[in-house]
């Protein structure tokens, strides 16, 4: 009579079992916690940026703005990643931004720079470029603005 040899367990399974957990620190998970917690961090860094301030005043006039509902349309929405930098250090402060944002109608930049002193936040730059043509909308009429530091 012949025996027959049947394989191990772990020579049957070690392509799932070495990432799941075999090789003694479960290698599949660290690399899962690594990945969503890059993102978790990313989006609500994001959201934070979104939800600051200048952005919101700058995103609210944008969708006041007669030209940029002309060019972009009348439900505006951002979009993407936004890019560059806010600090804020008590009462002061300075932004630098563009957020894309786009309508029904086409795609831009909602462009951001300004300073915050003594809680006051002034503007130095806050227009909105179209995509499509690279103009420029200028949104700060009749406001505060900064002319040289």
């Amino acid at each position: 009579m012949e025996e027959q040899h049947q394989k191990s367990w772990f020579s049957r399974n070690w392509r799932w079992a070495v990432p799941v957990g075999g090789c003694g620190c479960g290698c599949l998970l660290i690399i899962l916690f690594f990945v969503f917690g890059i993102g978790a961090a990313f989006f609500g860094i994001s959201s934070l940026v979104e939800s600051s301030t200048p952005v919101e005043h700058a995103f609210s006039k944008a969708k006041e703005n007669a030209k940029v509902i002309e060019f972009l349309g009348e439900s505006l929405e951002t979009y993407g990643i936004p890019s560059g930098n806010i600090s804020l250090n008590n009462n002061d402060g300075e932004v630098d931004f563009s957020i894309p944002i786009r309508g029904e109608k086409g795609e831009g930049v909602l462009v951001v720079r300004g300073l915050k002193t003594n809680g006051e936040w002034v503007y130095e730059d806050l227009y909105v470029r179209i995509k499509e043509t690279q103009e420029e909308i200028n949104l700060l009429e009749k406001e505060k603005v900064l002319e040289s530091i």
